[in-house]
């Protein structure tokens, strides 16, 4: 079984270095740093480090390692919460001894000596906290740090337990983590509290939207817009949200424009979404996936193509 090939390659290595997408949200770093502390705790004499381009709204939950090249020889190398190998920060994740792939996502690439794909599992963070109950008799070891980022990725990821991926299995998961010591006020506080900046933003997203009678809004924002409001395009993924609310809202978008591309940001309360972000070099889940645009035009293609998913949606 994966788990148990996975924690014997963990006990089978002294150097583990651990991977996650690039553009991180919470869930990647609640389950690469998450991991970290857990084998940490688990084996104190091994040397663990996550790599990775740091965040600095995520800063809060860890904080990125220098990895030099050399360090990747004779190392068990763990790329959590990501399906795309090109969506891989650090691509030096080639290079260890044995590479192994844990994640949440409909299968994109296959690759690792060992894969552990959980489709079902609401969150990477989630698969984390299975795996360390399941290697129990192993000498793994769960602590504070630990359950504090596995139980921030896991509420990041389910939208504080609103999206449909919320499952038993996570409420039960989630209720095992708040009996660790850590502060669940300041760390939901971290995760969810907005700057002025963002919080105009907001204002006039919300004075501005239109929802089509198909059941879809679509919003841009432009380089323009960005730098009116003084918000760069990762700080905008902390609204991606707030269309779901409107009533009459069944899927949405947003169009973030940046240098050379333009970021196509995908969410749903039914239609299918993810098979739109693949015909525009993206991925994700069901009901919340991502894709780049080459531009505007190609835009109103995905727009069609949102407008279809809501006719063809049984509402029933």
């Amino acid at each position: 079984m994966s788990i148990k090939q996975i924690g014997q390659a963990i006990k089978n290595y002294d150097s583990i270095l651990i991977h996650r997408h690039v553009r991180p949200d919470p869930d990647a770093y609640g389950s690469q740093a998450g991991l970290a502390e857990l084998i940490k705790a688990s084996f104190p004499n091994k040397t663990v480090k996550i790599t990775g381009e740091e965040d600095p709204s995520l800063s809060f939950l860890a904080e990125m390692e220098n990895v030099e090249d050399e360090e990747y020889s004779n190392s068990l190398v763990i790329v959590c919460d990501t399906a795309n190998q090109s969506r891989i920060d650090d691509q030096r994740y080639q290079n260890g001894s044995m590479l192994v792939k844990i994640d949440h996502h409909p299968l994109v690439d296959e690759y690792g000596d060992i894969q552990w794909v959980n489709t079902e599992a609401s969150s990477a963070s989630e698969m984390i906290y299975q795996l360390y109950k399941e290697l129990l008799d192993q000498g793994f070891v769960m602590n504070e740090k630990a359950a504090r980022l596995l139980y921030a990725g896991i509420v990041g990821d389910t939208g504080r337990f609103l999206f449909p991926s919320t499952t038993e299995t996570t409420l039960h998961f989630a209720a095992e983590l708040v009996g660790y010591s850590f502060d669940r006020p300041l760390l939901y506080n971290e995760l969810y509290k907005t700057s002025e900046r963002l919080a105009k933003l907001k204002g006039y997203i919300l004075q501005n939207f239109t929802v089509h009678e198909e059941g879809y809004s679509t919003f841009r924002l432009s380089a323009e817009t960005l730098k009116k409001f003084n918000v760069t395009s990762t700080e905008t993924s902390q609204l991606v949200g707030i269309l779901g609310d409107i009533e009459g809202v069944l899927a949405w978008a947003f169009f973030v424009e940046e240098e050379d591309t333009i970021r196509v940001r995908l969410r749903s309360k039914g239609p299918v979404v993810n098979d739109i972000a693949a015909n525009h070099k993206g991925g994700g889940h069901p009901l919340a996936a991502g894709a780049q645009a080459s531009g505007w035009e190609e835009t109103e293609q995905i727009v069609s193509e949102l407008k279809m998913a809501c006719l063809s949606f049984d509402k029933a």
